[in-house]
């Protein structure tokens, strides 16, 4: 396994008695050369689990493992430049990651040169191929970000994350904001990279069928705990959680006249608070068939199917 996740946690100290528990016991484990996707509703903490991984955050407890060596829980600027020639991530926002300051050029080719893999002279002719991999010009490696659309600045964001050419990516909803061609552009790439580089893949998006398309397995978050995880086709087309299940009939058929036929189940309830979670199963105060022993124990991480996890009592 290049990547293990052992019970991490990231909890954030809101108030003297508010803890909000944003990553509440995650445990992961990713092959080289695999894509895990990862998804669930906003909130579920998706984003917080990635940034913790790559050390952006500090890690309330647990661990987390690369290549058998444990990483810091708390990183410092060291840390930083030892690992970020491996890990990388490409950000969800990528507006607020991108220096407004600099050009293209040089937010691409800063990693490179920082960790000597480009030389200055060949910096420009490198920048300009990693923009074309990305759908973009050349000539765009001479303007700053805020003269990019949302879609374009994401592009760059992924170059600059690429361009370093590392082991294991964490991709915070990478293509959110790329319209549909670029969207199979990008994930094609992202393709070849895993094939020529040996690239690692933790994929984080809201669109099941394409998690389903590019994801070797699959994983269901729901408020700071994970739910489900198994192959990707399981998982999409067989789903054990009930949450899971209800995930999946959400996602919409691409033929209408399917889409209007089929059978909608209205997902019924509140959203519980993550602050100073109680035990019991997070997902007891939506579920269609939850027990009185939902609302009280916190159910078991089982192996259900080969493969195949789930936390539920009731399967």
């Amino acid at each position: 396994m290049i990547l293990e996740i052992k019970n991490l946690k990231k909890h954030f100290q809101i108030a003297k008695d508010k803890c909000l528990h944003a990553v509440d016991g995650i445990n992961l484990s990713i092959a080289e050369n695999e894509i895990v996707g990862l998804v669930g509703e906003s909130g579920c903490g998706k984003s917080t689990l990635g940034r913790t991984i790559v050390g952006l955050y500090e890690k309330t407890s647990g661990e987390v493992h690369y290549k058998g060596k444990k990483l810091p829980n708390a990183y410092s600027s060291k840390h930083h430049f030892v690992y970020a020639r491996e890990i990388q991530m490409i950000f969800q926002d990528p507006y607020s990651s991108l220096n407004p300051r600099m050009t293209v050029r040089d937010i691409i080719a800063e990693g490179p040169m920082i960790h000597g893999l480009w030389k200055s002279s060949e910096a420009s002719q490198k920048v300009g191929d990693w923009l074309e991999r990305v759908g973009l010009s050349r000539d765009h490696g001479s303007r700053y970000p805020h003269e990019f659309s949302g879609g374009q600045r994401q592009r760059i964001g992924i170059a600059r994350a690429l361009a370093l050419e590392p082991k294991f990516v964490v991709c915070d909803e990478p293509i959110s904001a790329l319209d549909v061609s670029v969207q199979a552009q990008v994930i094609n790439l992202l393709g070849e990279l895993k094939e020529k580089f040996g690239l690692t893949l933790l994929f984080i998006a809201h669109d099941l069928s394409m998690v389903r398309y590019v994801s070797d397995r699959m994983a269901v978050m729901y408020l700071g705990s994970m739910v489900e995880l198994g192959p990707a086709n399981e998982v999409y087309f067989r789903p054990i959680h009930p949450y899971t299940q209800l995930l999946t009939q959400s996602n919409p058929e691409a033929d209408p006249a399917m889409e209007r036929k089929r059978e909608h189940r209205e997902l019924k309830g509140e959203i519980p608070t993550p602050v100073n979670l109680k035990p019991g199963c997070r997902f007891a105060g939506r579920c269609p068939i939850a027990q009185d022993r939902c609302r009280s124990e916190t159910p078991e991480w089982r192996e259900i199917r080969p493969g195949h996890f789930a936390a539920c009592h009731l399967v």
